[in-house]
C-alpha cells in the first residue's frame, strides 16, 4: 500500500487545517490507520489512531481539537485539526497497518505561527 499525505501548510495559532492520506488501493481491509507527527529534535509520536469500526484514540495533547476519520469508499483517511497551537508544528505522517506490515506516507509539514 502506498500512502500520500497532503494538506499541510502554514497557519496562525487558533486556525484549522485538514490533512488527507490517500491510499493507492482499497483501505477496506486495513484494520488500523493513524497519524503521527515529529517535531524538530523530538521523537515521532502518535497523534490519533482509527480502526475499521470507526473507533478512535487520541493523544492527550490533541483531544478535543483534532478529529480522525476514514472514508473507505475514497480510500482516504483525514485529520481535522482545530484550535492549532505552536506546539502542533511538526511533520505529520500517516500510517496503515495490515496484517504484520506497517506502511508509511511521506509526511506533510504543518507550521503554526504564534
Amino acid at each position: 500500500v502506498q500512502l500520500q499525505a497532503s494538506g499541510g501548510g502554514l497557519v496562525q495559532a487558533g486556525g484549522s487545517l485538514r490533512l488527507s492520506c490517500a491510499a493507492s488501493e482499497s483501505i477496506f481491509s486495513i484494520s488500523v490507520m493513524g497519524w503521527y507527527r515529529q517535531a524538530p529534535g523530538k521523537q515521532r509520536e502518535s497523534v490519533a489512531t482509527i480502526i475499521n469500526s470507526g473507533s478512535a484514540v487520541y493523544a492527550d495533547s490533541v483531544k478535543g481539537r483534532f478529529t480522525i476519520s476514514r472514508d473507505n469508499a475514497k480510500n482516504t483517511m483525514y485529520l481535522h485539526m482545530n484550535s492549532l497551537k505552536s506546539e502542533d508544528t511538526a511533520v505529520y505522517y500517516c500510517k496503515a497497518v495490515r496484517g504484520h506490515a506497517d506502511y508509511w506516507g511521506q509526511g506533510t509539514q504543518v507550521t503554526v505561527s504564534s
